[in-house]
């Protein structure tokens, strides 16, 4: 398998030199050259797997010969022995959805199925192929401390992290800043995620500081985070259809920078059992106003009860609009360039009716946590909450399965604004409350941040 850039700008390189790529040298995407297909006969025989086991066998046609089985086997079986539940993955129906918990890593938040296995990924090429790696990226709440649980202590790597001064949960940023391995280093920026996230491609985008730092990605534009989440997608769908029968799902994807929902759109491409992929906004709703209107505008970002979605420029949005185009990607490099200078592009074809989009606010948000917690005792995080209202509009005669993104325990101020008492806690965050702190605070711009890092490094 090889990969491309969205933007058509590079030579196809191979699996092992995407990863460590991350964002394309010409300032797009990498995606593979095809998407394989999966016949009925292995979808019959990846139900019986275990969540490991099914992991190798759904990324092995993307990773080809790059890593010998045997190796990638052991990564992933270490990379999950991590996650407090025995099936990895737990999905529990409750009332007409069906819930696929994705929070027992080690941060408690679906960041940590992809970032255990990318920071084990990053030191066995390491230590295979020689080198060092510094890892650059922004996050809106959970893929930082994610980012950071994958990778602490470990030889060769040195890790920054950029995330929103004041617009993470305090528990979010704790997970971050109280970290005391010597490698990790966190840079509050003066602004929002859509600042930091902007400031990560200006310096990727300078290719002559990141060949001399070795930079390295771990946001979801690394190739291969969307490649480790596109396996909970047949997880989830098979575990449904084992109690239901049904020959096809629904799934709802409270999502910011279309990463999760992406990986759902190449798990429905392969063949799995998915019938439709429903996209779960909160107020910052540039990507439901995308699928229901055509037209892709940026706003002002709005601080919410889901922070960790407060997010106006989807970064993955550009691998789906290479398929949306018909994978030109001249077109794709014109509709990008039109969006940098007007904050707008739109697409005047007739939709794809592989998603359904709708909005959560505050309001129903808070709706949402009351009710299930009254009617099933059953505690949604603020972010799993805005998925399960949007799915509750397009329930149909198909199961539908809504992604739990996060613990409810990271998010106290919003579970007590619903429920009237802090009801969820976990002890491994109980424990950060005490702990000493270590981060910087520097504007979002790419020379401050270019500057801080070469004094560490």
């Amino acid at each position: 398998m090889k990969y491309i850039s969205t933007r058509g700008g590079i030579e196809a390189v191979n699996f092992t030199q995407a990863v460590m790529m991350g964002l394309a040298d010409d300032g797009g995407l990498l995606i593979p050259e095809q998407i394989p297909s999966v016949s009925e006969a292995e979808l019959s025989s990846w139900r019986k797997l275990s969540y490991p086991q099914l992991a190798v066998e759904v990324m092995k046609p993307f990773i080809g010969s790059t890593i010998p089985e045997s190796d990638f086997r052991d990564l992933v079986k270490r990379s999950y022995s991590t996650f407090d539940a025995s099936e990895v993955i737990p999905v529990k129906q409750v009332g007409d959805i069906f819930i696929s918990e994705l929070f027992h890593g080690p941060t408690l938040a679906f960041k940590d199925v992809a970032l255990q296995l990318l920071g084990n990924l990053f030191e066995y090429l390491l230590k295979r192929d020689g080198g060092k790696l510094n890892i650059l990226g922004a996050t809106s709440g959970d893929t930082g401390s994610a980012a950071i649980h994958g990778v602490r202590g470990k030889k060769g790597i040195d890790i920054f992290i950029m995330f929103p001064d004041g617009r993470v949960s305090p528990l979010q940023e704790r997970q971050m800043t109280t970290v005391p391995d010597k490698n990790v280093h966190c840079i509050a920026v003066k602004g929002t995620f859509d600042d930091g996230q902007r400031v990560l491609k200006d310096v990727f985008n300078d290719l002559d500081f990141k060949r001399k730092y070795y930079l390295g990605a771990v946001n979801s534009v690394n190739w291969a985070r969307v490649l480790a989440q596109i396996v909970y997608y047949f997880w989830s769908a098979f575990r449904v259809q084992e109690q239901t029968k049904a020959k096809r799902v629904q799934v709802s994807v409270p999502t910011g920078n279309f990463g999760d929902i992406f990986a759902g759109y190449v798990a429905l491409r392969m063949g799995a059992p998915i019938q439709r992929l429903i996209l779960a906004t909160n107020e910052n709703d540039i990507l439901s106003r995308f699928f229901n209107t055509g037209v892709y505008s940026r706003g002002q970002v709005c601080p919410t009860l889901s922070p960790s979605m407060d997010i106006q420029v989807a970064s993955n949005f550009e691998r789906y609009l290479y398929y949306r185009v018909g994978k030109d990607s001249k077109k794709v490099r014109d509709l990008m360039a039109e969006f940098a200078s007007t904050k707008s592009l739109s697409l005047s074809d007739s939709g794809d009716p592989t998603f359904a989009a709708g909005r959560g606010d505050t309001e129903s948000t808070l709706a949402t946590i009351r009710k299930y917690h009254r009617e099933y005792g059953y505690i949604l995080d603020p972010h799993t909450a805005v998925g399960v209202a949007v799915a509750e509009k397009f329930l149909c005669d198909i199961p539908t399965i809504c992604l739990s993104t996060a613990h409810p325990a990271k998010f106290s101020a919003a579970i007590t604004q619903a429920l009237g008492a802090d009801l969820a806690h976990h002890p491994t965050l109980d424990a950060l409350v005490s702990l000493p702190t270590r981060r910087v605070t520097l504007d979002p711009k790419p020379e401050i941040i270019k500057e801080y890092m070469e004094s560490i490094l």
